[in-house]
């Protein structure tokens, strides 16, 4: 039988994040068709490509699952500054660009994402997004994208307010034009940037809508107690409680950074199926410890976001190193635990449980067959990580993203030994450099 790719010779990281030897994966029409031992599968198929897996590990693609794209340009400014970043910085800095920059750091943002092994991302909101639409296209990988909703808040810039009715129609506008794009790999979403920068008809009317055209809803969410301040004092209700009011919660919707949170509301959000994600580096630094033990305790979905790369990087990997740290150290410790996360808990939360969050068909983090085939393939034959006793501790404390060597998207293979075949490296690194110097805050 012809198919489309064969990788062959691999080791393979399984459902039950189990590693299997000598094993081979068949892929036709974007999704894997089969998988079984390397010397039966080869004599099925004819591939009219092949991808050597010897000496490497299959697992996976990763999916980054709260990331903001345009803030590519802003990489390495916002580490050691006072709050509020996001009010002071952040939202200034994307009021300022224009669709040449957003096209430019968007495509840098897929190049670094491809290099660290992830194959998809939820795109939290900025400006210009029809150009990160088209980045994403172009670049291969698979996306969910909304644009920045911001129609109050006196402490913000006035050139990121929009009138409600002129951002849901944007949105409606971009939904039409782009979702399902490049094969089906684009979905766009409707979004609430936070409870504090949208009005209750933004929320109200973005929900009913994510509804009507049934896609998701991308939201910042408890992520400092300020936050909290704001909705006891104007409502009287704490976020989830004022959301849920509101119409706005179910299991299409995404919640970034999920930090300030009380065991009543951890009950309504699995009650509601909410998607949960983290972003352990960002929160750490300045917004506290989530309950994630607790959210695991409740089987909640949990997955994990970079949230930019304003002050530090893109890499999935580095963010479950220093999520299990932190957790270790705040809930663990105190009362001994040294498996109040678990290294497999970590490793779910960046396939399974970010693509989870992202809710597209057939894209479940796992490498099973029936699956789209979103793939990505680590170079194990190195010191620091060959030879282990358990691979999947390993991957949580030893893999980095200069260790990942092939990614394969949709069933193509848009990374080989470290060259990224769908863009232009050299020609991104050089624009990316011309439009920071003229963005700089």
């Amino acid at each position: 039988m012809q198919i489309d790719l064969l990788i062959k010779n691999t080791s393979l990281l399984n459902p039950a994040l189990e590693v299997a030897e000598n094993q081979a994966i068949a892929i036709h029409n974007s999704e894997i068709l089969e998988i079984g031992n390397s010397d039966d599968v080869k004599k099925k198929y004819q591939p009219e490509s092949t991808l050597d897996g010897q000496g490497k590990l299959t697992m996976p693609g990763l999916v980054d699952a709260h990331t903001h794209t345009c803030q590519q340009l802003l990489k390495g400014r916002t580490m050691d500054e006072y709050p509020m970043i996001w009010s002071r910085i952040l939202v200034p800095f994307e009021g300022n660009l224009d669709e040449d920059d957003v096209r430019v750091s968007a495509q840098m943002s897929c190049l670094e994402m491809i290099k660290s092994g992830t194959t998809a991302f939820a795109e939290a909101g900025g400006v210009h997004t029809h150009k990160v639409a088209e980045a994403a296209i172009e670049s291969g990988m698979r996306a969910a994208i909304t644009r920045s909703t911001i129609d109050m808040g006196d402490f913000l810039p006035k050139t990121m307010k929009h009138p409600t009715n002129e951002i849901l129609s944007d949105i409606e506008d971009l939904y039409k034009e782009y979702h399902g794009a490049g094969h089906d790999r684009i979905h766009i979403w409707f979004g609430m940037r936070q409870v504090m920068s949208c009005s209750p008809e933004l929320i109200e009317r973005g929900a009913e809508l994510a509804g009507k055209y049934q896609t998701g809803l991308h939201a910042h969410l408890a992520e400092h107690r300020d936050e909290v301040r704001y909705c006891l004092e104007k409502y009287q209700l704490r976020p989830v409680e004022y959301l849920n009011s509101l119409g706005a919660l179910g299991p299409n919707l995404l919640t970034a950074h999920n930090v300030a949170y009380s065991e009543k509301e951890l009950e309504i959000l699995k009650e509601r199926g909410v998607k949960i994600v983290h972003c352990p580096r960002v929160n750490f630094g300045s917004h506290g410890i989530p309950k994630t033990p607790r959210m695991v305790e409740m089987d909640m979905p949990i997955g994990i976001g970079s949230d930019g790369a304003s002050s530090s990087n893109l890499s999935l990997f580095d963010e479950i190193r220093v999520f299990r740290s932190g957790i270790h150290a705040y809930w663990g410790l105190p009362v001994f635990d040294p498996v109040v996360l678990a290294a497999k808990e970590l490793v779910k939360m960046i396939t399974a449980g970010s693509a989870a969050a992202l809710q597209f068909e057939k894209v479940k983090g796992e490498v099973a067959t029936g699956n789209k085939a979103d793939l990505t393939l680590v170079d194990i034959n190195q010191p620091h990580i060959t030879p282990t006793n358990n691979m999947v501790n390993t991957i949580v404390e030893s893999v980095t993203s200069r260790d990942v060597e092939d990614v394969v998207i949709d069933g193509k293979v848009v990374m080989k030994n470290r060259e990224v075949l769908t863009l232009d490296e050299e020609r991104i690194m050089f624009e990316s450099r011309r439009h920071m110097k003229k963005t700089v805050v």
